[in-house]
């Protein structure tokens, strides 16, 4: 057992497991299924006629529309139940489509406060569930069930996008009381990723504004009643208690005050154990830990809870004491692992730094084993780092750890390359886990990842698991409080974020280190895919994704470098591989047994979410939402579109 801890009870050792099976053909949750596995089994498209898929249908939210401050990110996977294709916009709006033919049935818009900024921009997606206590003719007999960027959670009938009246208050509950909110201008405690439900118990987390101040919104973890909305329990990754076995992990007065280690990222659950999975963020503020010493439990942790009491029956934590914001981004992955003789029921988790972490998902236990390695040391005055980080024996690191200096630097002209040089050879870079200084330290991967919420797609019989991977770096710079308010109105570094970190005595800037021409400074590729053999916890094969088409100045060539993109992969039985993610507005397809691109197809705009497919009327489906993200860049737009084969 590494640093951290595991919680766990004798209560599921006589649990039976077997190879999944796929009764349900279409996608029916976020990622595919309640376990997050991103992948289907359908196999009408495959590699003998990938190259017939072609568009069959187009439809556009609207979204653009509607005048938002924040620029809302299209980053809905949809999901498809009893004959209607569901899917949400950036500002909640759901609306249901007939699925052969993209029609819109119905819409509901929540209303949100389009003059208000955010501080994040995206709705993930809607979730499903049936109240078998109701007859089918019953109004709210089918639910559809999303939250919003200003903290309420709602739910409408499915067949006709009323409110179900009996849930919260008209149908919606407000998520932002009993959180401690702050006053903002902008809607700082947000809902991004769809709630899981187990049984009759649906689960939320919260997306908090980073970096705020030490004292910030709660992070508290709800199961309601999916019925009434009435709150059932409440988890926060904080502990404030010192019955719990995390508690010796903080200070008492530093517990009492610290806030967030939210859980932003879309959550998974397995029914038949009663768990779901939650993986944790960092607690604020993300770049300065002074005022949180030690480890931070349940901060940076994966956390199986109880899905009817909210009890922790099992936590592991992936990084101790974060001071790089590498929250856990990804939504657990519930997967049937096959090694030697045995098949054990095991929970997959991605990380930004590039890392599969793999336990039991009944006991914890890590299936791979992980080992305490030193990291970098000398943080700034206050700062209490953990003298050592977690790493598993595999699989390997999915991307650089090592140092970045000078001859590291890329660059498309000789002049951007020196550029780049000299930012690398003036700030301090000793590889992963190099702390924030104030002279400016270089982070890679970046606080964005390595991996972010795209998670993974994993295939049951080959025991594959597809990552998306960006390699960029950023510089993260502290800055002495009685000089940040000076430096951050200089203009002497324009692209930056600046943030002021209250309660703390450094405030922050932050921002990707890029050339003149706008070009990621770490040589290319800047964004792959790899094909991770879970089984021997080995790579099989890496390619590098995405072009230069859509990021470049047109005097220079298009080139398939990989970009950096957001999005996730998903697999099917016809040994495919679908993707967008990259930021150059094409959606593609690659052989899963090589990493080949067999298949592309230009998109109107970004594509920067994970598509998904279903079968309809005898026909397999292929949607993504291709809506672009303002925060990087990409084409934006409000588009569905729908491939299938002739």
């Amino acid at each position: 057992m590494f640093k951290g801890m595991a919680i766990c009870t004798n209560a599921f050792l006589s649990y039976f497991f077997s190879i999944a099976t796929f009764a349900d053909t279409n996608w029916s949750h976020y990622g595919g299924s309640e376990k997050g596995l991103q992948h289907s089994p359908l196999d009408q498209i495959n590699l003998a006629n990938i190259e017939q898929l072609k568009e069959v249908w187009r439809y556009r939210s609207g979204e653009l529309s509607q005048n938002s401050k924040s620029g809302y990110s299209f980053q809905t996977n949809p999901i498809i139940v009893r004959n209607k294709l569901y899917l949400t916009t950036g500002s909640g709006i759901i609306m249901a489509l007939e699925p052969s033919s993209g029609e819109e049935i119905w819409r509901f818009d929540p209303k949100l406060d389009r003059s208000r900024s955010t501080s994040e921009t995206a709705n993930r997606g809607a979730s499903s569930w049936i109240d078998d206590q109701k007859d089918e003719a019953e109004p709210c007999y089918h639910r559809i069930m999303t939250g919003l960027l200003d903290s309420r959670l709602i739910s409408v009938d499915g067949d006709t996008g009323k409110p179900c009246l009996d849930f919260g208050t008209n149908g919606e509950l407000d998520l932002s009381k009993g959180v401690d909110l702050r006053e903002s201008d902008s809607y700082d405690y947000s809902v991004t990723s769809p709630p899981v439900i187990v049984g009759d118990i649906i689960i939320s987390g919260s997306s908090i504004g980073d970096n705020r101040g030490v004292e910030l919104e709660r992070g508290i973890v709800r199961g309601f009643d999916v019925r009434t909305g009435q709150e059932i329990w409440s988890f926060d990754p904080i502990p404030r208690d010192d019955k719990d076995p995390a508690y010796s992990t903080w200070r008492p007065e530093e517990a009492k005050k610290n806030s967030a280690a939210n859980a932003w990222a879309p959550l998974s659950a397995d029914s038949e154990l009663g768990i779901v999975y939650v993986p944790t963020g960092s607690a604020s503020p993300d770049f300065y830990g002074g005022e949180r010493e030690g480890d931070n439990l349940y901060a940076n942790s994966l956390v199986a809870l109880d899905a009817q009491t909210g009890e922790v029956r099992w936590a592991q934590q992936l990084i101790h004491h974060d001071v790089w914001d590498y929250d856990l981004p990804a939504q657990p992955t519930l997967v049937e692992l096959r090694r030697g003789n045995k098949t054990i029921p095991a929970v997959i988790q991605a990380t930004k730094t590039g890392l599969l972490f793999t336990f039991n998902r009944m006991t914890g236990e890590p299936v791979f084993e992980i080992e305490e390695k030193p990291v970098p040391q000398g943080g700034v005055p206050g700062e209490h780092l953990s003298p050592t980080q977690p790493f598993p024996v595999a699989p390997p690191p999915l991307l650089n750890h090592k140092p970045l200096t000078g001859k590291d630097a890329g660059g498309f002209l000789l002049f951007d390359k020196w550029n780049c040089k000299k930012q690398f050879d003036g700030l301090r870079s000793e590889g992963i886990f190099t702390p924030p200084s104030l002279q400016g330290t270089i982070m890679m991967p970046s606080y964005a990842g390595g991996i972010n919420w795209g998670g993974i797609a994993f295939h049951p019989e080959k025991q594959i698991a597809i990552v998306r991977v960006t390699e960029i770096a950023n510089v993260i710079q502290l800055i002495k409080r009685e000089d940040f308010k000076k430096e951050a109105q200089s203009g002497k570094y324009p692209n930056s974020q600046y943030t002021a970190q209250k309660g703390t005595p450094y405030g922050m800037r932050r921002e990707i280190v890029t050339s003149p021409l706008k070009s990621p400074c770490t040589k290319s590729p800047w964004g792959w895919v790899k094909a991770v053999d879970m089984t021997a916890g080995k790579i099989l094969w890496q390619v590098p994704h995405g072009t230069i088409e859509d990021l470049a100045p047109a005097l220079v060539p298009n080139l398939a470098l990989g970009v950096p993109g957001i999005g996730g992969p998903i697999t099917t039985g016809g040994e495919l591989i679908f993707i967008a993610a990259a930021l150059d507005n094409y959606i593609r397809a690659l052989d899963i047994n090589n990493g080949t691109e067999v298949w592309k197809a230009r998109l109107p705009a970004g594509g920067q979410a994970t598509p998904m497919t279903y079968m309809q009327n005898g026909k397999q489906y292929v949607v993504i939402a291709a809506g672009g993200h303002k925060g990087m860049g990409s084409t934006l737009g409000d588009y569905v579109i729908a491939y299938s084969l002739p």
